[in-house]
């Protein structure tokens, strides 16, 4: 698979996961734990994106995604 298309899957599936992440977050249905994992896959998605087209300043924004994953992964579990 050629690095254009690799960019494209990983920017549709990390901006679906965001958009589940976000919906599961607000709904407020007990789903945090799952939201937030959505939100670290959406976190590592978009950083691959980030590296492959070299977009270095969401490249670092996606190590704070991470981190708020991740905390809210460790409050929620």
């Amino acid at each position: 698979m050629t690095n254009r298309k690799l960019s494209t899957v990983f920017e549709v599936s990390g901006s679906v996961l965001a958009m589940i992440y976000a919906l599961l977050i607000a709904s407020n249905t007990g789903n945090e734990v799952l939201g937030f994992s959505l939100l670290l896959l959406s976190a590592l998605l978009f950083a691959a994106w980030a590296l492959i087209d070299k977009r270095w300043a969401f490249f670092a924004l996606q190590f704070f995604y991470a981190a708020s994953a991740i905390i809210g992964l460790v409050r929620w579990g």
